[in-house]
């Protein structure tokens, strides 16, 4: 039997662990980027967004959520545009808990919360989508791309629904890659092939016809050039010429017969060599001078 001693040690030690117990159950403490939530029988009684040590009875319960910044990427879905184009759009959601106890009753955790968030923004990026023509989203004018203030609405619409449903603030929707089907991408590869191809005919086409205009020019200011430089060497031949007969005019007249001697000489100069043979009456001035030498040409003054 246990004595009364260790019986009163027994309840002791029993009241000590019931009140570590009450103490445990109630202090908890909320760390920075948290929020707690306190409940009561499953329904929730206070809210706490200080960082710190908290109070609580001790039938009270409580339930720590991440107040931060989430990042959530929905499984990539396909969609319709307005000209019944298929793609497949791929995007990403920051959001974080904006009404604790919404959140709570509504979606319970992260889980539920990204499952909630997975409909809605296919809904909205299904109706946006199918309000645009594909050349909005995808175009080589950067000019015609509309994704920005798409997003922008897409974003404001789910942040409107998922507040006043569930608590959650949709800080921002972006599209991390827009694609095509599988089935439709070889299709779409050779539609943009020949857009491609003709745009480089239209860029060929234009580079010959400028080609043409410069060869063309360029002949014209060649046919003008060598007109001039012909004009110009033809007056030039033609005062050489005037100038030429001058000087020999005025050679001629000062003394004619050795003008002539030193034209004759000259000739002799342009045919005579070892090799040729010349046959002359005995009346050629060529003939008298090499005969009877300068005094001839002078006689026949």
């Amino acid at each position: 039997m246990i004595s009364s001693e260790g019986l009163r040690a027994q309840r002791r030690w029993i009241a000590l662990a019931v009140a570590f117990l009450a103490l445990v159950s109630t202090f908890y403490c909320v760390s920075e980027g948290e929020v707690a939530i306190v409940t009561q029988f499953g329904r929730p009684v206070a809210v706490i967004r200080d960082p710190g040590l908290h109070v609580k009875w001790p039938w009270q319960s409580r339930v720590v959520l991440d107040a931060r910044l989430q990042m959530f990427n929905p499984v990539a879905t396909e969609l319709l545009t307005r000209d019944k184009k298929n793609l497949v759009v791929d995007s990403y959601v920051v959001w974080r808990i904006l009404d604790p106890r919404r959140y709570v009753q509504s979606v319970v955790d992260r889980v539920g919360a990204e499952t909630r968030l997975q409909d809605t923004v296919k809904a909205e990026l299904s109706i946006a989508i199918g309000s645009r023509d594909l050349s909005s989203l995808v175009s080589i004018d950067p000019a015609a791309v509309q994704i920005a203030p798409m997003m922008r609405q897409v974003t404001t619409r789910c942040n409107s629904a998922a507040g006043n449903d569930y608590g959650i603030e949709v800080v921002d929707v972006e599209l991390r890659r827009v694609n095509l089907p599988e089935e439709n991408k070889e299709s779409v590869f050779a539609r943009m092939r020949a857009e491609r191809d003709r745009i480089a005919r239209r860029y060929r086409a234009e580079g010959s016809e400028e080609a043409a205009r410069i060869r063309s020019d360029a002949d014209r200011q060649k046919t003008d050039i060598l007109a001039a430089a012909y004009e110009k060497a033809e007056r030039l031949r033609g005062e050489g010429d005037a100038k030429s007969t001058a000087i020999y005019a005025s050679a001629y007249n000062r003394d004619p017969g050795f003008y002539k001697m030193t034209r004759t000489l000259d000739s002799y100069k342009r045919f005579l060599n070892e090799k040729t043979t010349v046959i002359l009456s005995s009346d050629s001035d060529l003939m008298r001078l090499l005969t009877h030498g300068s005094a001839s040409q002078s006689s026949g003054k």
